[in-house]
């Protein structure tokens, strides 16, 4: 009987041994996913950054643009050529704008993701707490 209790636990020694590599094997690639997805927020964050500067400026070409039209307006020399020019920079501008809530929609994304992988990892270190308390 003893010898059997004894493979018993060499079996269970084995048992909790592989756990805890596939344990760590999930681990390293949840981090490395954590990485990644680090990688991707940042870049969607530049992305985001610039196109909000190329919105800046498009809005004040716009604004010079719809000042323009009113200055030919007023003396009624070129308004055709004025109103073209603002409507290519409103445009232009409603273009951006879409790029830019894509982007922002991709990085709240990559936020959502990374707060899982948070979420996950806790509950992997729980999952290893459980364990030790309940050798």
């Amino acid at each position: 009987r003893m010898r059997k209790l004894e493979k018993k636990l060499e079996e269970n020694k084995i048992k909790e041994e592989k756990e805890a590599q596939d344990l760590e094997a999930m681990v390293q690639h949840v981090e490395q996913n954590l990485q990644l997805m680090t990688k991707r927020a940042v870049k969607a964050e530049s992305s985001v950054a610039k196109l909000r500067q190329e919105n800046a400026l498009l809005q004040v070409q716009l604004r010079d643009c719809r000042s323009e039209v009113a200055a030919l307006q007023a003396g009624q020399a070129g308004l055709a050529v004025a109103k073209h020019n603002a409507e290519v920079a409103l445009q232009h501008l409603l273009r951006v704008t879409a790029s830019s809530r894509s982007s922002l929609r991709q990085l709240l994304s990559g936020a959502e993701s990374l707060q899982l992988i948070a979420d996950l990892l806790r509950s992997i270190d729980r999952i290893g707490e459980v364990s030790e308390d309940g050798q």
